[in-house]
């Protein structure tokens, strides 16, 4: 499941979009909560939804929900830096700068 990259984060690693993992920053751009920022605090990759820290709902009950949001409705503001992630933006990058050559 992919997000799209803020503009910041698009220039600086040459990327339009990432797959978006837990305690990755978001701010959602769609829907019901657009405007609302926070992190990344669980993923249903079989349902497609994040789930963003502070976007929640109330039940009947008194207890309180996270709202689930598709990937695509949000950028990714800041990036959980990590071997793994640095491995994929520059093989990314690499493979651009060689599509750009042929």
């Amino acid at each position: 499941m992919t997000s799209a990259l803020s503009k910041e984060l698009r220039g600086r690693h040459g990327a339009r979009s990432l797959a978006i993992r837990k305690d990755d920053e978001v701010i959602i751009v769609r829907g019901a909560h657009k405007g609302a920022e926070g992190k990344v605090v669980h993923i249903r990759r079989k349902k497609w939804i994040v789930h963003v820290d502070r976007v929640t709902r109330d039940k009947v009950n008194g207890s309180t929900v996270p709202i689930g949001i598709h990937p695509s409705n949000v950028v990714i503001t800041s990036i959980k830096m990590d071997k793994d992630r640095k491995n994929i933006l520059e093989r990314n990058r690499r493979q651009s700068k060689t599509k750009l050559k042929e």
